[in-house]
């Protein structure tokens, strides 16, 4: 054996374990870390060939992987954007140059433009495609900011009142279709409707009874009332219908063609066709009741709250009650996700080791789901950190003493010509 070859095996035991303590020393310093996956090495060794009775040390070669499909435990917090996965895949973020990475960190903050962006700096790619199967071209910088919202009009809603059976029938001439002061009806309510460019339309919808198990409906655009703020109208009704009801159990017939359509758009010139369904009203033997019709659409006064679903769907709570699919969080995961590249800022690249990105929707197929409010944290383990540091000290130590006693046997070599 070669004692040049055995010193230079203590030196590359040494550095072996220096490798070591490093990712030992990172593991500890990210142990806050949110989404930071602990790094480990892996030791192989080096065996050279030996012949006649001899023997060649060789060396130790060290290998450093992460434990990135290990999942940290789930912290909960008070911040809506905060998002973590339970389960396999990673968030699709992007940095100010435009390049696309993985990561597990969603500590997610909207900056001045409504962009998620986490306390790396990198930008949360989201998509409008709700579809399964997406790639990286369906992908975008998401914003949550309320200039970012675009008016949604109205174009269906639900009525479901009870009109009362016993209740006196209103003579032609004085019924709300007739549009005349002193109209006599049995019920009102009104609801809100929104045009195109997200204006409110009040609308006032009157019903009396013309017949046994007859109804009429008017609507009228509030806007229009009188100066007591009904009868008469500047302009008659929008739409007028009549509803049919069963003599024996009160039940309204046909419901499929019991509906209200009117425009509710103030221009005149542009149409928004609006269709009120009846489909649930009832005419009993009790006082007209009503809920609040239910009205698709949205104005543009901003939200007040923001939820994300298990699926990754990011709705705004408007302030006029409705919920709007601002966009979709999709995940992306590799075959092999202990073999991406790790970068820094806790985000990775898929390479030929790891295999392909795919990209899809959370709780689908093999993706895991959106938690929101949560973050996920470090999967560092303190205590099985400091015995591998231990470990590492100890065995540092020994790969000295071989070094040492190389440089020993060498100087009684050179002294033995003395």
């Amino acid at each position: 054996m070669s004692l040049y070859g055995m010193m230079r095996t203590g030196v590359s035991g040494m550095n072996a374990q220096s490798n070591r303590l490093g990712t030992v020393a990172d593991n500890i310093a990210n142990s806050g870390t949110m989404g930071y996956k602990r790094a480990y090495t892996e030791f192989s060794a080096l065996i050279l060939p030996s012949e006649n009775g001899t023997y060649s040390s060789g060396a130790v070669k060290t290998t450093v992987r992460n434990s990135i499909a290990d999942q940290g435990l789930l912290q909960f917090t008070s911040s809506t954007t905060d998002i973590a996965i339970q389960g396999d895949g990673f968030f699709l973020v992007q940095n100010a140059a435009g390049d696309q990475f993985m990561t597990r960190a969603g500590s997610f903050v909207p900056d001045a433009q409504g962009r998620l962006v986490n306390a790396a700096g990198f930008y949360l790619l989201g998509t409008t495609n709700m579809a399964a199967g997406l790639t990286p071209d369906d992908l975008q910088v998401v914003s949550i900011s309320s200039t970012g919202l675009t008016a949604s009009p109205s174009t269906e809603g639900v009525f479901a009142p009870n009109l009362p059976a016993l209740a006196e029938i209103v003579p032609a001439g004085s019924r709300p279709s007739d549009n005349v002061a002193g109209a006599v009806f049995s019920g009102k309510t009104s609801m809100i409707a929104y045009t195109g460019i997200g204006e409110e339309r009040k609308i006032d919808l009157y019903f009396a009874k013309t017949g046994d198990n007859t109804w009429e409906v008017s609507a009228y655009d509030a806007a229009l009332a009188g100066p007591d703020g009904g009868f008469p109208y500047s302009e008659g009704p929008l739409a007028t219908q009549t509803l049919s009801f069963s003599a024996t159990n009160g039940a309204l017939e046909n419901p499929e063609t019991s509906t209200l359509v009117f425009d509710v758009n103030a221009d005149p010139t542009v149409l928004q066709e609006f269709t009120l369904s009846f489909a649930g009203a009832q005419s009993l033997a009790a006082d007209y009741t009503a809920r609040a019709p239910a009205v698709n659409g949205s104005g543009t006064g901003g939200f007040d709250a923001i939820s994300i679903d298990l699926d990754g769907t990011v709705s705004a709570l408007n302030r006029n009650g409705s919920v709007i699919n601002l966009f979709r969080i999709p995940i992306a995961t590799v075959t092999s996700p202990d073999r991406l590249t790790t970068l820094p800022g806790n985000v990775y690249q898929a390479n030929n080791g790891s295999g392909g990105m795919t990209i899809g929707v959370a709780t689908t197929s093999n993706f895991g789901e959106i938690v929101a409010g949560a973050l996920e944290g470090s999967n560092v383990d303190i205590a099985e950190e400091l015995t591998s540091m231990i470990e590492s000290q100890r065995n540092y130590t020994a790969n000295s003493k071989v070094f040492q006693t190389g440089a020993d046997l060498l100087d009684v070599l050179v002294n033995l010509k003395r």
